[in-house]
């Protein structure tokens, strides 16, 4: 499979430094898996499908402002930007779908930050995350940095989940999710029903678990 076909082309990924909190501040957190990542030099070492899939089924979307008795959670959600991407390309390079569906891994560390509040605080948020998924991405066999062609495919996919998710689950009125996330997927209606319901978090780390294997390389 060559990057030709993928588009899976490896952009250098910036190394400037995060500064660290002086003192006896922690930078790291201990994951289920034993693992210690480091949040701000995270190794590729240190990071465990397991360990993500467990997070992001308890991470909530939409700060829990969704419908239903359960969260819906960060984990669902990658799994209906994937449907949605695969939607609009039926032949879409399974690297590719490994790489949408590991777009918000990060949150299993630094948890699902809503955009108004990622405007507030800044860069620092950001250079974190570009980190954590850059050790995430070799981890997983994928470039450190995305090509930008692809990070765009990423983004409208992730903008057509939102917008289902915004307009059936977090209360928002269709002229309001077109402004912010711009126009409906055609997503077949049975793929939406099962995927905008939301999932207990064992499920969604079973199914999240599922599609990883189903996509991981050879």
């Amino acid at each position: 499979m060559t990057e030709r076909k993928t588009g899976l082309t490896a952009r250098p990924l910036s190394r400037k430094p995060i500064r660290r909190a002086r003192g006896n501040t922690r930078a790291w957190q201990r994951m289920l898996s034993g693992r210690r990542l480091d949040l701000l030099d995270p190794s590729p070492l240190d990071i465990e499908i397991e360990d993500i899939a467990h997070g992001l089924a308890r991470v909530a979307r939409w700060n829990g402002q969704t419908h239903g008795a359960h969260i819906f959670s960060v984990a669902q959600h990658t799994l209906l930007v994937e449907a949605v991407l695969r939607a609009a390309s039926p032949r879409v390079d399974r690297r590719v779908q490994l790489a949408v569906l590991l777009h918000d891994a990060p949150e299993y560390v630094i948890g699902d930050m809503i955009s108004p509040f990622k405007a507030v605080i800044g860069g620092a948020y950001r250079a974190v995350e570009q980190r954590l998924l850059a050790a995430i991405h070799i981890r997983f066999g994928l470039p450190a940095v995305l090509p930008d062609e692809l990070t765009a495919r990423i983004k409208a996919a992730d903008a057509g989940a939102a917008y289902l998710e915004a307009t059936r689950l977090a209360g928002f009125q269709e002229t309001e999710a077109r402004r912010f996330f711009g126009r409906e997927p055609d997503l077949p209606a049975a793929t939406a029903q099962e995927f905008l319901t939301p999932w207990p978090a064992q499920r969604a780390e079973r199914r999240f678990l599922a599609r990883f294997n189903a996509l991981r390389p050879d």
